[in-house]
């Protein structure tokens, strides 16, 4: 029994290994991250650094050979800022304290729950958008939030920004981005006392 236990263990994992491309050295993170999606465990999605990503550390977004295809059957990219800045000095991102960085891939796997949720035609307006609206960019990044906190996130999510609120070397206007594009502390706060009130009415 416990063999079979075993082997069925392995061929789960293989599986997941196969939907989820992940680079070595943030596999334990990223799959931490990753078990408060479990809708996500058959989504292919490759993690992946890349060497600069404009005004981001971190970017999900669809694959564009599979833009069109059924929900199912799309897969994801989550782009990974190699570095990142701070004032005036660059830093590693694969040395950001893991719950910092837990909290950062929750965030964008937010963006994928949002983007599985989406039919053809409206993935492809909200694409445009994001690139034309200030409003909608708002919307996107607050939705990718609260998708965080519906999953159980919030404390992740609350530890990264407190690291980017409250970090005296990051500049004003990072903080003031994040301040005017994503959930406050206190907005964070208040999903959770909303979801954990659904949740008790339930069970009742």
């Amino acid at each position: 029994m416990k063999k079979f236990i075993v082997l069925i263990t392995i061929i789960l994992n293989q599986h997941m290994s196969a939907q989820h491309i992940i680079p070595e050295d943030i596999k334990d993170n990223v799959e931490t991250a990753l078990q408060y999606y479990p809708q996500l465990e058959h989504t292919k999605i490759e993690f992946r650094f890349k060497k600069n990503i404009k005004k981001s550390t971190m970017q999900a977004q669809p694959v564009l050979s599979s833009f069109f295809k059924s929900r199912k059957n799309r897969s994801y990219v989550i782009l990974i800022s190699e570095k990142f800045q701070i004032a005036d000095k660059e830093f590693s991102t694969r040395h950001i304290p893991d719950a910092i960085f837990i909290g950062w891939i929750g965030h964008e796997l937010g963006h994928v729950m949002d983007y599985q949720n989406r039919s053809k035609l409206n993935l492809v307006w909200f694409g445009l958008k994001y690139l034309l609206s200030q409003n909608h960019i708002i919307e996107a990044e607050r939705a990718a939030d609260s998708f965080a906190v519906a999953h159980g996130m919030e404390g992740y999510i609350l530890k990264t920004k407190d690291f980017i609120l409250n970090h005296a070397d990051i500049t004003q206007s990072y903080k003031d981005r994040i301040i005017k594009y994503y959930l406050s502390p206190e907005e964070i706060m208040e999903l959770v006392e909303h979801r954990d009130a659904e949740k008790s009415l339930a069970r009742d």
